[in-house]
């Protein structure tokens, strides 16, 4: 027994030593041993900025965990397509225009193998859509043989306009939110809670350092073994001046910390930006989806004259063949 006393007091005594850092680590792993007896206790109302401050920044990761899909074109992008250099190559009103100026199967062959002027095409689902169903359009046309246009194939050609236009919308949309939104909520993440977070872990360094001070300056920095009462009547000693000083210092830097933290904390809480960048994404996808509607409603009577046309012209040849 007298040797792990022996250690003890050799462990207090290097802990008089030894760094702030060092200071902290052995008041923490006293903590986590149970060893320590004073355990300064942070007041209820900074807790629960804490709890306030832990929930807002799981509610950002959760919601950056999907939205952060807005950052990438092909999100809505069918996996199991395939489509070639050549399919991408231009947009479809511009395939569509080089269609209107062929002549011959071959030139318009040729239109939808373009090469391309620009950059790729978008790859999001609206277009993929656009260019199958222009080039389905197309397919149709080169076997119709009958007098007049293929009414499917004409509403193919208008739906492939249209649903270009919904893809650009989509892109659109996807822009302003990217600014508008994601932009903003991943500077509350990293940067604004982020300073939440340090100030944090200041006020538990100042809190180590001030447990570390009191428990060396009252000779338990390191409790191994029984204590005698001898041991304990030394521990309630009145402190030294010197001791008492180096306390209220500690105690001075942990409030100071403290209410550092507070500040921080109710800062990140009460900025207005997350609800008005939440509001940004609301009217992005308000407007993308007035902008679809209004495509839309533009191709709907005229997709639905073509087939009203179609089936007049059906019942007219079936009446006529009877």
């Amino acid at each position: 027994m007298d040797n792990f006393k022996a250690f003890g007091s050799s462990l207090s005594s290097i802990g008089q030593q030894i760094t702030p850092f060092a200071s902290r680590t052995f008041q923490y792993t006293k903590e986590q041993l149970g060893q320590a007896e004073d355990k300064t206790q942070l007041p209820p109302d900074y807790i629960d900025l804490e709890k306030r401050v832990d929930a807002l920044k799981q509610v950002h990761q959760k919601m950056l965990a999907v939205t952060s899909q807005y950052s990438h074109e092909a999100y809505d992008y069918p996996a199991n397509i395939k489509e070639s250099f050549s399919d991408l190559g231009r947009t479809v009103s511009e395939k569509v225009q080089l269609l209107s100026a062929a002549t011959t199967p071959a030139e318009a062959q040729a239109a939808l193998t373009a090469p391309p002027t620009a950059k790729p095409q978008p790859k999001t689902f609206s277009h993929a859509i656009a260019r199958a169903s222009l080039a389905s359009s197309q397919l149709l046309h080169q076997q119709h043989t009958g007098a007049g246009e293929d009414p499917l194939a004409t509403a193919l050609e208008k739906y492939a306009l249209a649903s270009e236009r919904l893809g650009e919308a989509r892109l659109a949309q996807d822009a302003q939110i990217q600014s508008r939104y994601l932009a903003g909520w991943n500077t509350t993440l990293n940067t604004n809670l982020m300073f939440a977070t340090r100030a944090r872990k200041n006020v538990e360094k100042a809190r180590l350092t001030l447990d570390s001070v009191k428990s060396r300056a009252k000779g338990t920095t390191w409790k191994i073994g029984a204590t005698s009462p001898r041991d304990d009547h030394h521990a309630t000693d009145e402190l030294s001046p010197e001791a008492q000083e180096e306390i209220e210092k500690a105690e001075d830097e942990f409030v100071t910390q403290t209410e550092e933290a507070v500040s921080v904390m109710k800062n990140v809480l009460d900025t207005p930006e997350p609800l008005r960048n939440l509001a940004e994404l609301v009217a992005a996808q308000l407007e993308y989806h007035k902008k679809a509607a209004e495509i839309l409603s533009e191709l709907a009577p005229v997709i639905e004259g073509l087939q009203v046309e179609q089936e007049a012209n059906y019942r007219k040849s079936r009446e006529s063949a009877s």
